[in-house]
């Protein structure tokens, strides 16, 4: 057994190699439809799939995102988006292996059918329930509405990638009916499913190793951090360490 410490870019970075393994995306790389539904975490996988497809060219994780957390001395509206957020050039929708620059969910979502593929960030997770929820700020229901009418009304597969800094303990249907109850204030919140996609389970996709957090947090640039204890035999964990090694660099997300 071997601890990683694990930043939250370095846990983008690490789901995003990992969603280049997964056979539901390999197949639409090839005949299929592939949307990404731009967020920070999504962006890293955009990134990599693009790159892996060879057409990196045009993109950037620069403002790929709708709504962000970001610290108070950075402007944004009540919804969270910030207010220069007219830079946004779309999600990734790539249809039989090429990216239909510009286009959004919405653009595709009544033509997804069973075979293809939808990645939804997500803003919170349990971890021991297998729960993820995602903010609502749009009063329309946003981006997550539009993944489930083709989730769950034509089978479209849903992938939620999301970092273990986002983990909380408590039960997120409960938040839920506490956060959407009338007279509430702030963004809501909807409980959703599909395959939940965390650093642990990159690491069992990408090495075979089995992973747990052990310890969290950090200071000047590791907030957000998490420590997990890899297992498995010599091989996985040496592979594991080796692909440390390849995100161990990777600097903080910056606007």
């Amino acid at each position: 057994m071997k601890q990683f410490l694990i930043t939250p870019s370095m846990g983008k970075k690490l789901i995003a190699k990992a969603m280049l393994k997964h056979p539901s995306i390999q197949k639409t790389l090839n005949k299929g439809k592939l949307v990404i539904v731009a967020g920070t975490t999504n962006g890293y996988i955009a990134e990599e799939i693009l790159t892996k497809i060879k057409q990196q060219n045009q993109f950037s994780r620069d403002r790929f995102f709708r709504g962000i957390t970001v610290p108070f001395n950075i402007q944004r509206t009540p919804e969270g988006r910030l207010v220069d957020e007219n830079v946004f050039k779309g999600d990734v929708v790539i249809i039989d292996g090429q990216w239909k620059r510009g286009l959004t969910i919405f653009d595709v979502v009544d033509d997804l059918q069973e075979g293809d593929v939808i990645l939804k960030g997500a803003n919170t997770l349990n971890l021991s329930l297998k729960q993820v929820g995602i903010y609502i700020g749009n009063p329309q229901g946003g981006t997550i509405l539009a993944a489930l009418k083709a989730h769950v009304g034509r089978r479209v597969k849903l992938i939620l990638p999301v970092g273990l800094e986002k983990r909380i303990p408590e039960d997120i249907n409960e938040i839920a009916l506490k956060l959407n109850q009338p007279g509430a204030k702030g963004p809501r919140m909807l409980p959703v499913p599909g395959e939940i996609i965390t650093e642990i389970d990159a690491i069992k996709m990408l090495s075979g190793a089995d992973a747990f957090p052990v310890a969290a947090g950090g200071v000047a640039g590791a907030e957000g951090s998490i420590y997990l204890a890899v297992s498995g035999n010599k091989k996985q964990v040496k592979l594991t360490e080796e692909i440390m090694k390849t995100i161990s660099a990777e600097d903080i997300f910056r606007l």
